[in-house]
Parts: structure tokens; sequence; C-alpha cells
């Protein structure tokens, strides 16, 4: 079960609840933090579950704007006055349920007067206030964040777990079906000196610091050296110190003839 309930009156602040709701589940876990609309699953009665989350919540967060006290039942009653009123149902039971109750001022919004509160719920203007602003939501939310975790252990024991989890996922890699060398390094770099190899399909062939005739076609290369009257027959590089190089390349009839 969560151990934040977000209380809210859908006339007034649902969007800055939600937007607190989804900092703090992924601060915590989406398990941790109950809001109606995303909590209660398809076809559940929403009576039933609305009571037993905040029975079970260490925590309720009263979301609170302007239209809050105000707001108006359809035969044109002030809402907080109907027993049935369910903003006001749920911070009654957390109270009942000795859970912490915490009044989110949004915006410009003042602290509570009891006098304009139903008795059963007038202790909600005397609870210490936490305000939520739009032009400052960083902060505002990182505060309320920080507070939460000192109050409720569980809660920070819940967001040790997430980041180390978080952290086992970063610096997991998986390499899939690969043909060459791989690395896995923040910097790589890679010096290769002397030698021929296909550096990639779309590059082609690389040569770097070759020294003697080289042939990269498809077919073969002889080698013929003449020095003194000695033959020398072979296939691959070679290095003359001096006399006459004939190379023929795969036999197409072309050659290549340098003299030192």
């Amino acid at each position: 079960m969560p151990e934040i309930f977000v209380n809210y009156r859908t006339s007034d602040e649902e969007a800055s609840a939600t937007l607190i709701e989804r900092e703090l589940s992924r601060r915590f876990g989406t398990e941790q933090v109950f809001r109606a609309s995303k909590s209660i699953p398809i076809g559940r009665p929403f009576p039933q579950e609305l009571l037993t989350a905040v029975r079970r919540s260490s925590v309720l967060l009263a979301v609170i704007g302007s239209r809050w006290a105000d707001a108006r039942t359809a035969d044109g009653r002030r809402a907080l006055d109907d027993p049935e009123d369910w903003t006001r149902r749920e911070i009654a039971e957390a109270f009942e349920g000795g859970a912490l109750v915490v009044p989110v001022l949004v915006g410009r919004m003042t602290r509570l007067d009891r006098r304009d509160l139903p008795s059963e719920i007038a202790e909600l203007a005397d609870c210490q206030y936490r305000r939520y602003d739009s032009r400052d939501a960083e902060s505002g939310l990182q505060r309320l964040g920080d507070d939460l975790a000192e109050a409720i252990p569980r809660l920070a024991e819940a967001e040790r777990r997430i980041t180390k989890e978080q952290g086992v996922r970063e610096t997991h890699n998986e390499v899939g079906r690969v043909n060459g060398s791989v690395v896995q390094a923040g910097d790589y770099r890679h010096d290769q000196s002397g030698g021929i190899g296909n550096v990639g399909r779309d590059v082609g062939t690389f040569i770097n610091n070759a020294s003697g005739p080289v042939h990269t076609g498809s077919g073969t290369q002889n080698t013929t050296v003449r020095s003194g009257g000695v033959e020398f027959h072979g296939d691959g590089n070679s290095y003359v110190e001096r006399g006459t190089v004939n190379n023929d390349f795969g036999g197409r009839g072309e050659s290549e003839s340098r003299r030192p």
C-alpha cells in the first residue's frame, strides 16, 4: 500500500496535484504514492479504494488552491459543509487514523482559518504547510520530497533502493551480435601502425605505414628481385636495397618497375 495519499479537489488544483504526485512517484516509486485517478484499478469501487488507501497511508498531502474552500455542490451549497464531500472525508480519515497531514498551498494561497472549516477537519488550519508554486516548482518539490523522506523512514529507504537500482542499470550494457573487437569505455582511442585490414564495409581498405609494394586487389602478387644475377620469387611485400623489382598482379598482364 502507498505511504503518501494525495488529496485534492478536482475543481481546484487537480493539475498541481498531478504534478506533485508524478514527481514524488519518480523519487520514491509509483507504488508509494496514491492519487485516485491513477491508482484505482478499472472497475473497482472507488469509495472502498479511497478509504482503504487513506487509512493505510502514513501521510496525506492536502493540495489547496484558491477555489478549495469555496467550491460548491450541484445544489449550490459549499462543498466543505457536505459530510459526503470526498475531499473532506479523506482528510477526516487521515486525522482519525493518525497520519501526518500536510497542507500544500498552491501559488498565493494563504493559510486556512479554523473558523472556515468543519470541526472534524478544523485542525488542518494548524498543520505546518508547504508551498507549491509553478514558477519555482523544482525547488518546492525538492523541499517537499526531502521533508517527507525525513519524516517517513520507509520513504527514505525506497529512495535509496531506487537510486541503487538506477545505478546498476546505468552501468550495464548489452552487446548484440558483432564482428570484430568490442570496447566498453568512456573514451576510446585506437592507433594502428603497419598492416592492411578492412576497417568497415563502407570504408574500404586501410593502409598505414606500409613498406614495399602493396597489392590490395583479389589476385596474386608475384615479386621478382634481380640483383647480381640472382632472382627471388614469392608472394607478399618486398624490401629491396638495390636492383630492379618487377611486380605482376593477379596475372592481369600489368606490371610495375621500380628502380631505387
